[in-house]
């Protein structure tokens, strides 16, 4: 599969508190940008695949009225964080099996209208087996046990985390569309107030509005549309059919799905030293001990040696790998539907040599990974791009 659908038009819309708009008029926002970037209309979509998360749930039906799309298949799917991604792999099988030519992946989320503060109501229904864990609460425990596995202290460790959320506002303060557009400190996020502890506020993303779309075709057909198309180069979900939280000796640190999805793109892209091949990657940063975590299970660094690689900048735009190179959730936001085409909008301009602000395009940049993660039960998916046809 690898190589055989290109992506040739992405779209992106400013993310925020976009009480200025409609769901609809998110959906056009991103959507007319990838129908330019592309060279398209409307009337060449043959298919869409439509991603929106339960807080705001809508048929697939509101893509077909902000977008005037007719006569066509248009399906929604709801997976969670991992909505976006799902969009875009069934958008991506839709090419690769030759059911259709040029394909559409859209999604988008209006959270700010429904109130959505954020910490929720917490996870899990059972009484027995949870105890209406929050979302801060759940990944909090990454970090409590990553702190105690390795033998940092709370100070230690809690700078380590805080110098995630700093790179990333960092990031986020040269993007345009990006939510949040603050410079902090390691002080900033210590003195902040603890939302589920270690976490502060600054370890964790904020809710927000926004849309992102992009448009697939054949490889063999895709310089017919530009001259730098971008390649799939692997694709990997992993979804359990429970929670790990709830087997005997899951252990905080070790999760199956980050592992399986990410095995599962780097085979099909060939990918064998991701710390090394991989030149810009987008995770899942709903807080930082997230993506903290994320770096030893997608093999970006050893076990146990993640802070390291944070103290020494290896993820920075300037680093070995650079993470999260437009603020990430943390700092350009979270509307769960439409999130993780954002992400691969942002490898896709990468990889193209075509970000917003130059002071945020890394040099060497071929081979991109996006990754978003979300449940229950946990799904996990990562989608790795390149800017050559192998």
């Amino acid at each position: 599969m690898k190589d055989k659908v290109a992506i040739v038009g992405m779209g992106c819309s400013k993310f925020g508190e976009r009480w200025d708009c409609g769901m609809a008029d998110l959906m056009i926002e991103a959507a007319y940008e990838a129908y330019e970037d592309a060279g398209v209309g409307p009337e060449d979509i043959k298919a869409c695949f439509f991603s929106n998360g339960t807080l705001t749930a809508q048929a697939a039906s509101v893509a077909a009225d902000a977008l005037k799309l007719r006569d066509i298949p248009i399906l929604r799917n709801e997976n969670y964080c991992c909505s976006g991604h799902v969009a875009m792999f069934n958008a991506w099988m839709a090419v690769a099996s030759g059911a259709f030519d040029v394909v559409m992946a859209l999604g988008v989320e209006k959270l700010k209208d429904t109130g959505f503060p954020g910490l929720g109501t917490g996870r899990g229904t059972s009484p027995v087996r949870e105890a209406r864990r929050t979302a801060p609460g759940s990944f909090a425990l990454i970090a409590t046990r990553y702190f105690e596995e390795y033998g940092l202290s709370y100070e230690e460790g809690r700078k380590m985390l805080a110098r995630i959320a700093v790179k990333n506002h960092s990031n986020g303060m040269l993007c345009p569309r990006a939510h949040f557009h603050k410079e902090i400190t390691v002080d900033d996020v210590m003195k902040a107030p603890i939302i589920a502890t270690p976490l502060s506020l600054y370890d964790c993303c904020g809710n927000s509005d926004g849309a992102a779309c992009a448009i697939f075709t054949r490889s063999d057909n895709a310089r017919a549309f530009r001259d730098d198309p971008v390649y799939v180069k692997g694709f990997g979900i992993a979804m359990d059919s429970l929670l790990p939280h709830y087997r005997p000796g899951f252990n905080w640190m070790d999760f199956q799905s980050l592992q399986k999805s990410s095995a599962t793109a780097y085979e099909m892209a060939g990918i064998r030293n991701p710390r090394e091949e991989i030149d810009v990657a987008e995770v899942h940063d709903c807080f930082t001990a997230t993506e903290m975590i994320i770096y030893e299970n997608f093999g970006f660094s050893a076990k146990g040696r993640a802070k390291e690689d944070i103290d020494s900048g290896f993820f920075e735009r300037t680093g070995g790998l650079p993470v999260n190179t437009d603020g990430g959730l943390k700092c350009f936001g979270h509307p769960v539907g439409a999130s993780g085409i954002r992400m691969t909008y942002e490898c896709y301009k990468q990889l193209q040599h075509k970000v917003d602000n130059p002071k945020r395009q890394i040099a060497r940049c071929d081979i991109g990974l996006s990754h978003t993660f979300g449940g229950g039960p946990q799904i996990s998916s990562v989608l790795i791009t390149g800017n050559e046809k192998g």
